[in-house]
């Protein structure tokens, strides 16, 4: 699932008091409500909206939200703590939520997940009992869960960004994550040294992972024994999804593809460039009368191959105006425009 900035959503700080809370809610409600805007994205924005605040509006809930730490993006793929997972609203009345009176659908996976245990039926204040320990609300009928063997996923799916020269170095880069696990000494709800009493405590971790050679896009590495920890002792796993994010570089398995800048009177001529590559500098011959979106391959200058060697770079050629001309430059532009 994704992970939701609540306090991006409401356009405020991570320290926002009480008061720019509400105020921000509160002109966005104005903004989004569905009765008086009707494009298509209100309705989405305006529910939201309403679980930012939710969650932003409750001590306990955004001291629980705060504690996954602020290095967080929306969108992020994001894995709850073992256990908590089990506290979604699990269909009827935990499903829906309201606001003056209008349905608006349920709560996010994220919200399910990280405030499940907090949450009950009807308008979300209903108590429920979790594990022996109580968590706030109205004083409403109590629901008990069954005790059940736990049956928890541990494992986390992370997505790593990784450079043309990550694969091309062949050595182990760093991977840092937060980790969230269920605190085992409380349940939340009260002082504990442990995770403050968010009943989450998050811990940021840092490994080494070494690429293999066949990496591609969209590739899972998996990490034995770098998940969750349960109450049990139990490791989840750590999946790494490759994503390629390079400002350089276009990755197309072994091969590369980089853009070169040149002028428009290299292009007419044709000229000389020294460019770098992973294998080193080199200097390449660009052939006059050449046009952008023109390539000029170079064997064995790419990424190592499985089967051994290396794939190709691929020069794309780019033509540019210099940001700075003196007239007697532009006078000789305005020649050219003239003759054809």
């Amino acid at each position: 699932m994704e992970y939701k900035d609540y306090y991006q959503i409401l356009g405020i700080k991570r320290d926002a008091t009480d008061a720019e809370v509400k105020s921000a809610y509160r002109k966005l409600a104005r903004k989004y409500h569905p009765d008086v805007n009707k494009t298509k994205e209100a309705e989405s924005k305006f529910k939201d909206i309403n679980e930012a605040y939710e969650v932003l509006s409750d001590k306990q809930k955004r001291q629980r939200y705060d504690s996954l730490g602020s290095n967080w993006q929306g969108g992020q793929s994001y894995t709850p703590p073992p256990g908590f997972e089990q506290f979604g609203f699990g269909g009827g009345s935990y499903q829906n939520f309201s606001f003056n009176g209008q349905d608006l659908g349920g709560f996010s996976d994220f919200f399910s997940s990280l405030f499940g245990d907090m949450m009950g039926g009807g308008q979300a204040s209903q108590r429920m009992d979790f594990g022996g320990f109580d968590f706030g609300g109205a004083q409403q009928t109590s629901r008990r869960r069954k005790a059940e063997p736990p049956s928890e996923n541990l494992d986390i799916t992370k997505t790593l960004n990784i450079t043309a020269r990550d694969v091309f170095n062949k050595k182990p880069i760093t991977v840092k994550y937060n980790n969230m696990e269920r605190c085992t000494q409380c349940h939340g709800g009260g002082y504990c040294s442990n995770c403050g009493g968010t009943g989450i405590k998050t811990e940021q971790k840092s490994i080494k992972v070494k690429l293999p050679p066949d990496i591609s896009e969209g590739k899972k590495i998996r990490i034995k024994g770098e998940g969750q920890t349960d109450a049990y002792g139990r490791k989840g796993d750590l999946y790494l999804v490759i994503n390629f994010k390079d400002n350089e570089y276009q990755i197309d398995g072994s091969d590369l593809t980089k853009e070169v800048e040149i002028t428009p009177p290299e292009a007419v001529l044709g000229c000389k460039k020294d460019i770098e590559t992973l294998h080193g500098k080199i200097n390449i011959k660009i052939p006059a009368m050449t046009s952008t979106g023109q390539a000029l391959r170079l064997k064995e200058l790419g990424l190592p191959k499985k089967s051994g060697g290396y794939g190709n770079l691929n020069v794309k050629i780019k033509i540019v105006i210099p940001k700075i001309l003196t007239d007697k430059q532009i006078e000789l532009y305005r020649q050219i425009s003239q003759s054809n």
